[in-house]
């Protein structure tokens, strides 16, 4: 069975799909792609699909992550290419490598986000960001199915900086506009209770008074192993394209041993 890695997006009007939204989009698109998939045991067999720490509805995301089992192999880009062929302008399928290590979902520890505060100052927007960053807690409430719950949102957050928007190197906005305009991007560790970006800019609001005129566009830049040397987010696919590159090389090694054991003979 070969398992496969996918990295996809969320872009535009299309962070507005559910989770489930896109469940059902991708599972088309693998009838549509005749991908040999693999499916669990029971009445109603479905396909082996595992999604990791999918960024919540109405966030845009350039770094969503799932893996596929395969009944037989395929090469990875062409895969990726046919199902992004299948799939909506928006959720597109950017990356696919071939699973060769184990651990997809233990590698996301963190969270590179960017949040567009349209109506919001450069200036309003770092002082709301040093307020936060000089806080030791920050409480928030989020409501759940078992009532109202209070955490600290601050202890997840490893850094928060304020940007102009000519500064921002990601694509276009989603809403642009000729107002003033900041943005807000930080790193977030994933913790228990998780701390989404909404829980951010409720603390932002408690600590500094910033409340935008409009919701905050959110969109979730990169996530993977947090580097607590370099304070940076590393790609989670990394380790499989490492060990596809050495693994010819391994191969090739273990054949010229058999190959000089064979001619020298036994020992």
């Amino acid at each position: 069975m070969q398992r496969i890695r996918l990295r996809y997006t969320k872009r535009g009007r299309l962070r507005f799909t559910s989770h489930r939204d896109f469940q059902r989009a991708f599972e088309r698109a693998l009838r549509r792609a005749e991908v040999p998939m693999a499916y669990s045991a029971g009445f109603t067999p479905h396909p082996k699909v595992s999604y990791a720490n999918a960024a919540p509805t109405g966030t845009g995301s350039e770094a969503e992550y799932l893996e596929i089992a395969l009944t037989a192999p395929r090469d990875p880009e062409k895969l990726r290419e046919l199902l992004d062929e299948s799939m909506p302008t928006g959720l597109d399928i950017v990356d696919a490598v071939e699973a060769r290590t184990s651990g997809l979902a233990d590698r996301l520890t963190a969270s590179v986000w960017e949040l567009r505060l349209d109506g919001v100052s450069l200036d309003e927007a770092a002082r709301a960001a040093e307020a936060f960053r000089a806080a030791e807690t920050v409480e928030v409430q989020r409501k759940t199915k078992s009532g109202i719950r209070t955490f600290d949102a601050r202890e997840a957050v490893v850094s928060l900086d304020a940007l102009e928007v000519s500064d921002v190197s990601a694509g276009p906005a989603d809403r642009p506009s000729d107002t003033a305009c900041a943005i807000l991007r930080l790193v977030v560790r994933h913790v228990t209770p998780a701390v989404r970006p909404d829980d951010v800019l409720s603390g932002l609001r408690a600590v500094a008074d910033l409340a935008p005129p409009v919701p905050a566009a959110v969109t979730r830049l990169a996530q993977g192993l947090f580097d607590a040397e370099t304070g940076t987010v590393t790609d989670p696919l990394a380790l499989d394209r490492e060990a596809d590159r050495t693994a010819p090389q391994k191969a090739a090694a273990g054949t010229a041993n058999a190959t000089a054991h064979a001619v020298e003979g036994p020992a």
